[in-house]
Formats: structure tokens, sequence, C-alpha cells
């Protein structure tokens, strides 16, 4: 199985930075560590230690892994790799199964995709600064190897 490099990782960290406690994220659910969403029926999490917030986050970003070994049937320089893993872990699977960005991406189309990345900028309706950055880092890093 294909793995995010530390840099992808360090990405998904730098965006989402560690939370001890459960906090409501932009879009609406509660969160916590780096960017885990508290699924319904998950223990219930007081504080947790940074050790146990990078634990979940390795098992989220497992999810997003496979996902995009699942969704993307062309080959893919590592960081383009990395930028899907961690555009699906902000925002699901489905986000990018259902997307153009998936279409250009298996088309090999690479150069539209960073156009493709900046429409997802929005949680709640709402156009977040974060998620403009996030989106742009993602964009840079998918294009870094093609020139």
């Amino acid at each position: 199985m294909r793995e995010i490099s530390p840099r992808g990782l360090a990405l998904i960290q730098g965006f989402e930075s560690f939370r001890p406690r459960p906090y409501l994220c932009p879009a609406g659910y509660w969160t916590i560590g780096y960017g885990h969403v508290i699924l319904v029926g998950e223990k219930a999490y007081g504080e947790i230690m940074e050790i146990e917030g990078l634990s979940l986050l390795l098992k989220d970003v497992s999810f997003a892994e496979r996902s995009v070994v699942r969704l993307i049937k062309v080959p893919l320089f590592d960081g383009q790799f990395d930028a899907l893993v961690s555009f699906i872990f902000n925002l699901g699977s489905g986000a990018l199964q259902r997307s153009t960005l998936r279409m250009k991406v298996n088309r090999e189309e690479h150069k539209e995709v960073p156009d493709e990345f900046m429409k997802w900028v929005r949680a709640g309706g709402i156009r977040l600064r974060g998620l403009i950055r996030r989106r742009m880092a993602e964009a840079i890093l998918y294009m870094e190897e093609i020139g």
C-alpha cells in the first residue's frame, strides 16, 4: 500500500494543528487532535495527549491513502499523491470521488488540476482563508514534480 511522505504528513499537520480537546470545526463537526472528526458511537474524548492525536491522524491518513489508490487510476508522483491524500483527509473521499478534480487527474490533465483544487475553499457555504491557503499548498505540491 502506498503511503504519504513525511512532507505530505507535515502539510496536513501544519493545517490541522493539534488541539487536545474536542472543538467544533468550521464545517460543524466535533473534532479533536489533528483534525480527527469524532464519529457517532466513537469513544467520548475529554482531553488527549499529542501522541494520541498522532495515532488518530495516522489512522485517518491511512483511510485517505487507500481512497486515493482506489479512486485514481494513473501513476502519481509523490507530491501529487500527498496533495490528494491531504484533500481527502480534509474533505472526505466522497468529495474527490464526485469531483472534476478526480476526472482531470485520471485523464492526466495535470495542468488543469490546480484550478480544480481551488474550487474547494468553502465550509458551510463560506469561503475560508485557511481553506484557500490549504488548497493553494496542495496545488503547488501537486504540480511541483511536473514542472
